[in-house]
Formats: structure tokens, sequence, C-alpha cells
């Protein structure tokens, strides 16, 4: 039997990385399985899925501009015309299951597999879930979490506690220091602080290291930095005339093994995949939650490590003046470096795309 299964989302790598791990697991134990991609033009699903070898379709959805009400007269008329295409690609795949994972593209294929009566399942990611979610959760089959309390949003009889998939590549014991120095340039052995701002980049931890580049200069420490694609250029413009032998920037970072291999300090936003990667790496942290987020949900992921002594926090607020001599401080601690490493991997959630994949198969009522 050719099973067809659809799975919809995108916008960050917080999406797309679930997506492509949910994606694998099932390849792997069905070869013979159809699967679809629908994401949101322009977004970096359209690029990193078929990079994936998996088919994408994308939906000219968009979200709601909170800044420019005016121009969502244009958001709205783009959402009709993506749920009529999501609902003529539900007509011609045929699809048995749809999975959404969240992001624009989700909302559109997810309604109109309702309206199909075309079985779905949810993944939710965050420990806040989105008002599309909410609405389509009580119709879902199942709904995956990573978050105790999810039943304030969902049934509770629908919900899976799964955890978040996180990527194969994110494994990084059995990557060798000398090819990850190698390949990022940096002198072997030496200490190196990994900051990265999600795959758009964050403006405020990138002005944070422009902002003590003079203190970087005078430490014996390298800076590996994601300055993500929305700022790199402006930021390799700013730098060009600088002499940086002890920091590397590059807009996106795909050898995250090699990456991982190397950091001895990661300081990152916590979006809610972003820390289940960080847990299964178990390395020591700092964490600047991003303000720009619905009911401040990447606080409340963020405290869950702190709690736990396994992660440092700093307010996206302070962390221009902050950040980066908390990080250089951190980075010759290697006393508190031990304690957080070890307290974050205590956290890791480890099977979270089989049990996904166990729970679809059973929906599906495969062997």
């Amino acid at each position: 039997m050719n099973r067809k299964i659809i799975i919809s989302g995108g916008g960050t790598g917080g999406h797309i990385f679930p997506a492509l791990s949910i994606a694998r697991e099932i390849r792997k134990r069905d070869p013979e399985a159809s699967l679809l991609f629908v994401g949101a033009k322009g977004k970096m699903e359209m690029e990193k899925i078929p990079a994936a070898g998996f088919p994408i379709i994308g939906l000219p959805v968009e979200g709601l501009r909170r800044k420019m009400i005016h121009r969502n007269i244009t958001v709205f008329i783009k959402l009709i015309i993506s749920m009529a295409k999501a609902m003529r690609i539900l007509r011609t795949f045929r699809p048995d299951l749809v999975i959404g994972v969240g992001g624009y593209a989700s909302g559109p294929i997810l309604g109109m597999a309702l309206m199909k009566k075309i079985p779905y399942v949810i993944q939710e990611q965050n420990s806040y879930a989105g008002i599309t979610n909410r609405i389509l959760g009580s119709k879902a089959a199942r709904i995956f979490v990573a978050y105790p309390g999810m039943n304030r949003y969902f049934p509770e009889q629908k919900i899976i506690f799964s955890g978040n998939p996180v990527r194969e590549e994110v494994s990084h014991e059995h990557a060798k220091a000398a090819e990850a120095y190698q390949h990022f340039g940096i002198p072997a052995g030496k200490p190196v602080i990994l900051l990265l701002g999600g795959s758009q980049g964050a403006a405020t931890i990138n002005q944070s290291i422009l902002n003590h580049l003079g203190l970087i200069e005078g430490e014996n420490v390298h800076i590996l930095w994601q300055t993500g694609k929305l700022y790199h250029r402006q930021i390799e413009e700013e730098l060009k005339d600088k002499d940086l032998r002890n920091l590397t920037f590059v807009d996106f970072i795909d050898r995250m093994d090699l990456v991982y291999k190397l950091a001895s300090v990661i300081v990152s936003r916590s979006g809610a995949c972003t820390l289940s990667e960080l847990c299964c790496v178990g390395k020591p942290v700092i964490l600047v939650p991003s303000p720009n987020v619905a009911e401040d949900h990447q606080t409340r992921n963020a405290m869950a490590l702190v709690k736990n002594n396994a992660a440092i926090l700093i307010r996206d607020a302070d962390a221009v003046s902050l950040l980066i001599p908390e990080a250089l401080k951190l980075v010759k601690n290697e006393r508190n470096k031990s304690v957080l490493a070890e307290n974050c991997k205590k956290m890791a959630m480890t099977g979270s795309t089989k049990t996904i994949v166990d729970e679809i198969f059973n929906l599906m009522h495969v062997k």
C-alpha cells in the first residue's frame, strides 16, 4: 500500500528541522510512503526541504502585520488564495494523514484537511500554543507536545508528551575535533564561544558582539558567530576593514555536528526546538530569550533550564551590555561550565521522533 502523508509548516528552523526529522523517520520505516511538504512561498523551507530530498509546494500565505494594519487586507487575500490552493493539493495528492508542525502554511492545509475529514496531527513545539493550533487542536487526531500543562490549550485525551524531534546532525559524539577546527579555520585547541541567533539571526545578539569587538580582541578565545541571513550583508559591510583574528562570522551553519564538537560555551535564543537540541548537546549555555514572541514563551522555555541550574539567562534588554562579558567570564570558569553542561544533559528528552512516528503509524494502522 502506497501511503501518502503531507507535512506542513515552516518559516524558521524551529519548525523545519523537526519536520525533516519526522519525514526521515517515516521514510526509513516505509520507503514506499509518498511524502509531500507544503510550506510558505519565500520562506526558508522552500530551499531547505528540496535540499533534503523531499518535494514541496509553496502557498502565498503570510502572517498578520501588527505594525502595518492597513497591509492586512493583502494578508487576508493571500490567506483565501492559500486555502483554495491547499484544497487543490488535498484533492490531487489525496493524503491518508496530514502533519502540521507550525508556521504560516500549517493553518490553511490543516483547516482544509478538517473540511475534507482527512485525519491530521499537530506537533506543538512551544510551551505556548498559538491561536491557529488551539482552534485546530480540538479536531486533531493527536497533539504531540514538549512541555507539561498543555491541556490548558488542547483536549487532554489527545495529547502525547513526546518532546521535540532534533536533527540527527546535532549528535557530535563521533565528530573529530581536528576536523571541526579545520572546517571553521580556528586554531586547534582554542576555546570557542558559539553564538547562534537562529536561522534568521538575532539583532540583539549581533549588536552585543559589535559593541565588544575591542574586548574580544584581547581574549584568548575564538568567537564563532552565526549572524543569520537577514543581517549578514550588513555585518559584513561593517566589519570589512577590521582585523578579526579571533572572530569568525557566517550567515548560516550547516555542520552542526562539528560546531557543537568544538563549542566551549553556546549563546542562543531559547526557541523550544533549539533548547531540545542544546539539551542533547550538553554544553554550557547562555540563553537570551527573544522578546518578539507571543506570551513571552521563550522566557518560559528558558526558565525550565535556569531553574535546574542548566543554563544562564540574560534578558534581551540587558544583552548588549552584559552578554559578551558574561560569556567571556563563563568560558574561563571550568567548574561552572561543568555543572551547567551536566545539568543541561540531564534534561534531554531522547526518542522524540520515534515516539511521534510510532503514533502516526498506529493511526494509519501501519505495522
